[in-house]
């Protein structure tokens, strides 16, 4: 097959994997400086967790926002803009003196960047066109975020063992602003109907599914939140956040110094994490298209609580491996099924409103869990309060899921209201 003859919906899908990748690479690599900024910055541990949570929460915030700018103005412009702003404020960075600029430059100004290149862009993105294979689609989205927790966290630690966290941040902005920004801004587009295209599986469009189209359009939120399909899909999710970008995706990193691995050993071991999230996603997405995802998601958050159990009791090189390929299988992989699920649940509302208030739920999470277990390390000195209520969680997470209803019995129209 010519590249001609490819769908031009994976080229979009490419597209959007790099976007993920170098934004949410940087994020994620946050961790990675938390060492060199408490050297040169005189920064103590629950200081950065500031940062990390006030960029958690401008994160967070934006993303029902981002949402409905996606809708309005599509998602090339988000994403490339989004890509453009989070270069800046990473080149930026090199001239923090303080914390406190840290908190202005990376938990305000790239945060915004990061907030509009989020999942929720590039499952909008998605959603528009594929048709067929939206679950896998979905999951590789999600495997951008993985791959650059993959590439982008070893290759900051390696950076900075080598050539100081200033020259860290050059590299990382530079490569946003003159690389990424400029593929998206070209080749990116929102929907099939700009290249004249149908959705890759997409069946003709009849008169009812463009009445269904026209009511998406217009949208209504209030009904939403009455819903208890919404809730159970929302509070995993807050739970979710707290357990993966928030504590250990902060976290990790630093524990891993503190208990005397060296930076190989933790590179390998965030590098194996990163890997084994990558399979698990692409995994996640392929699964959550042939089996029930509420009983899917119930699996994952409890296999994620089993990890964080065997990670508090790890002394040795071997058991922080174990770890690592465990919770790597489980990470993200929830983001598929909890995004199929939305939109299966209400697919006759804004699919970026929908979307922006889950990962909104998602990054409060994350948010509390960078914070949190900063502020309880500072107090007793190590992060076992903060990975027992990990696990006290994530038991409700399971719960919670398994309580949700298998989508195909719900095919409400907005205007009807759930009485379960």
């Amino acid at each position: 097959m010519s590249l001609r003859n490819i769908h031009y919906g994976w080229w979009v899908l490419l597209l959007a994997f790099l976007a993920l990748l170098s934004a949410q690479g940087i994020r994620l690599s946050f961790g990675a400086f938390i060492t060199p900024w408490e050297a040169d910055l005189h920064a103590s541990r629950s200081i950065l967790s500031f940062v990390a949570l006030m960029s958690f929460i401008v994160y967070g915030v934006s993303q029902p926002i981002v949402g409905r700018i996606v809708d309005r103005f599509g998602v090339r412009i988000v994403l490339a803009g989004s890509i453009f702003i989070v270069g800046v404020g990473t080149l930026l960075t090199v001239f923090a003196t303080s914390p406190w600029h840290l908190v202005v430059l990376y938990g305000l100004f790239s945060s915004v960047g990061f907030g509009g290149a989020s999942g929720v862009a590039a499952s909008v993105a998605v959603t528009n066109w594929f048709n067929e294979k939206r679950g896998f689609a979905l999951g590789m989205i999600t495997a951008g975020t993985a791959a650059g927790q993959l590439f982008l966290v070893p290759f900051s630690l390696i950076l900075i063992e080598a050539w100081g966290w200033k020259i860290t941040v050059l590299v990382l902005g530079v490569g946003l602003t003159v690389l990424v920004f400029p593929l998206l801004a070209l080749f990116l587009r929102t929907s099939p109907s700009e290249k004249g295209m149908k959705a890759y599986g997409s069946e003709p469009v009849t008169a009812d599914r463009k009445e269904e189209e026209n009511f998406v359009s217009r949208g209504g939120s209030h009904a939403v939140f009455l819903s208890r399909k919404f809730w159970f899909l929302l509070l995993p999710y807050f739970i979710c956040g707290f357990t993966t970008t928030g504590l250990m995706d902060t976290h990790l990193i630093p524990f891993a110094h503190d208990h005397g691995f060296s930076a190989t050993v933790t590179s390998t071991a965030v590098s194996l994490l990163a890997g084994f999230n990558i399979l698990g996603t692409i995994l996640s997405g392929y699964i959550a298209d042939r089996w029930s995802n509420k009983n899917y998601l119930t699996l994952l958050y409890a296999l994620r609580a089993v990890s964080i159990l065997i990670l508090m009791v790890t002394h040795d090189y071997v058991l922080l491996m174990v770890f690592a390929i465990l919770f790597g299988l489980v990470d993200f992989a929830t983001v598929a099924p909890t995004s199929l699920l939305a939109t299966k649940y209400f697919k006759h509302y804004s699919v970026g409103m929908i979307l922006g208030w889950l990962y909104l739920a998602h990054q409060m999470g994350s948010a509390l869990g960078a914070y949190l277990p900063g502020l309880l390390f500072d107090w007793t000195g190590n992060y076992q309060i903060a990975f027992v209520t990990a696990v006290i969680i994530l038991v409700f997470a399971s719960f919670a899921s398994f309580l949700l209803p298998e989508p195909e019995r719900y095919e409400r129209r907005p205007n009807q209201t759930e009485t379960a």
